[in-house]
């Protein structure tokens, strides 16, 4: 019987997952630079039949392996190259995410736990925002969290002599991390079996055949990649890659950089509310049973592992510390089981924080529509500094005037769950104020960021998709970006042999000057549209701010029109 219960809810997470996931996926453009960056190399691979190596821009592209990207790729081949095709690898990961969390949190406590786990995670901000993108995390996190998983339930029945399937799954699970983002997953496991191995005082050797088949699983699956790409001559991309992950550790790359807290302010207000709700799980309950009280250990070590690491990591980029969603949401569940349980009250100091967190969110997102309505007193009033943002802002965006709706759904049904869930914490009400989240995200995402994107990025999106269809050449000046390779649809043959022969002979310069070897490419591409004899139209994009001192330095450019934030010039031929 209650087989068939987890199979028939198996069914309804499912169901809702896909309708949660799925719809409206290609709403919006890509966003640059993770977004269109990893789909652009899907594309590429369609384009080339090359699905070894991962390429963008047509030159070797090493900062990721190609797991995601082969996702990414299935997808475009069959549902064709576009927004969709780029998010549904992470859609589906949302729905499997959903689906094994419930499974786990059964056969670690029961079908309510399991349900408010399920919750915690689609019912806040950022873990549910993650499976409507086109990055790479989702799948990474995933992988992660069930070697983690499958380690714990390893070690915890670790049978001398004995062969442990969980030493295998762990190994398979870990070997994919790899293979979709890097040796960075190798890091968190260890440092989290580390913790396991110091704290818990786990027998990390009592089985020394588990541990060799754990090991050889992992080298197996996860670099398997790497070892095809050296024997097939491009052993100079694998290096490159492991030169570019020593380096995040060591610097702020692509200018992400932030201040040394920026992972917990990250996941007290980006994972509302499991957030709050995760604070409490560290208190002991001497009611656990022996198994519940090791896996919440396990939790811990996992979620602390990831925080304290990319707390150290220089570069500061909000997904970095996305693996702490799935102990962060586990412990929230934790203690609403507890409470819900017990009937213990919400502490006073985490009910201020959490009003205080939906008073602000909640008139961020009921103002945000009203900028159209009023942003001519906002430009007047000088309170925005940067001559960008104010240009993108002056930018005519049609709103229909019923955007606030969600904001204001969001403000006033999580007090009132809120504050009534203080007074007497009742399943029902906890269920009510992650619903309430969950809804209000589904309908911003769906009401708010197609105005925001026309802002931002909409009009450099525009021209490059007019100009697609012309035989020309295109570059940006003075911001990096990718969206013009992938609404360009940029074939090998933009990179004339005039052009590639100008690149090799300028390409040892640029890297002794500092450049990356992969961004020197595009900067000597981009001289080579400015200086040199060209046989098509050039067309260029830059920032507002920039313009006019591009067209005093370079007299071939004419100004071909502005509009937002962003100027379009032109050289003929």
């Amino acid at each position: 019987m209650q087989d068939n219960k987890a199979y028939i809810w198996h069914y309804v997470i499912t169901l809702v997952s896909a309708l949660l996931f799925i719809p409206f996926l290609g709403g919006v453009h890509l966003f640059d630079w993770d977004e269109i960056n990893f789909a652009e190399c899907a594309r590429e691979m369609l384009v080339t039949g090359d699905y070894s190596r991962v390429q963008l821009n047509f030159q070797p592209f090493w900062e990721k392996p190609p797991l995601f990207i082969w996702l990414q790729a299935l997808c475009m081949k069959l549902f064709g190259v576009s927004e969709f095709s780029a998010r549904l690898p992470d859609a589906i990961c949302g729905v499997v995410t959903l689906n094994v969390i419930y499974s786990i949190g059964r056969k670690i406590n029961d079908h309510k736990f399991a349900l408010l786990w399920v919750l915690a995670y689609a019912g806040s901000f950022l873990p549910f925002l993650y499976f409507k993108t086109g990055i790479i995390d989702p799948w990474f996190n995933l992988f992660i969290f069930l070697s983690v998983y499958n380690l714990l339930q390893w070690f915890n029945n670790n049978v001398p002599e004995k062969i442990n399937k969980h030493a295998v799954y762990a190994g398979v699970f870990a070997g994919l991390a790899v293979l979709t983002k890097g040796p960075v997953a190798l890091i968190i496991i260890g440092m989290t079996i580390l913790a396991a191995w110091l704290l818990l005082k786990i027998k990390l050797f009592a089985n020394i055949r588990n541990m060799v088949l754990f090991i050889s699983v992992l080298l197996f699956t996860g670099f398997s990649w790497f070892l095809y790409e050296i024997l097939m001559g491009h052993a100079d991309v694998v290096r490159e890659f492991l030169v570019y992950q020593a380096r995040l550790f060591n610097t702020e790359d692509s200018d992400h950089g932030g201040f040394f807290l920026y992972h917990f302010i990250v996941i007290l207000v980006g994972c509302f509310p499991a957030s709050i709700f995760f604070i409490p799980a560290h208190k002991k309950d001497p009611n656990d049973l022996p198994f519940q009280l090791y896996a919440k250990k396990w939790m811990l070590f996992l979620f602390w592992v990831v925080l304290i690491l990319f707390t150290i990591v220089k570069t500061k980029i909000v997904h970095y510390s996305s693996m702490c969603y799935f102990p962060l949401t586990y412990l929230a569940a934790y203690s609403l089981y507890k409470m819900i349980k017990q009937g213990k009250k919400l502490n006073g100091i985490l009910l201020s924080i959490a009003v205080l967190i939906v008073s602000v969110a909640g008139i961020a997102f009921t103002a945000l529509p009203l900028i159209e309505k009023f942003k001519e007193r906002i430009i007047a009033s000088g309170i925005i500094k940067d001559d960008y943002a104010t240009a993108s802002l002056g930018l005519k965006v049609e709103w229909a005037g019923y955007e606030f709706i969600p904001g204001i759904l969001f403000l006033v049904l999580c007090l009132f769950f809120l504050f009534s869930f203080y007074k007497r914490p009742t399943e029902k009400k906890i269920f009510g104020l992650f619903i309430t989240t969950l809804v209000s995200i589904w309908l911003l995402l769906a009401t708010i960021t197609p105005k925001i994107e026309q802002y931002s990025q909409g009009p450099a999106i525009e021209f490059y998709e007019n100009i697609s269809v012309n035989d020309c050449y295109v570059e940006t000046i003075g911001f990096k970006s990718y969206a013009y390779l992938f609404y360009t649809n940029r074939q090998p043959s933009h990179h004339s042999p005039a052009m590639l022969d100008y690149i090799r002979k300028n390409e040892a310069q640029m890297i002794r000057e500092g450049h990356a070897k992969a961004f020197s490419f595009n900067l000597m591409s981009m001289n080579w549209m400015l200086d040199e004899k060209i046989d098509k139209p050039a067309y260029f994009a830059c920032k507002v701010t920039q313009a006019d001192e591009y067209l005093k330095n370079n007299p071939r450019l004419k100004e071909i029109y502005r509009k937002g934030g962003f100027a379009f010039l032109k050289r003929e031929p």
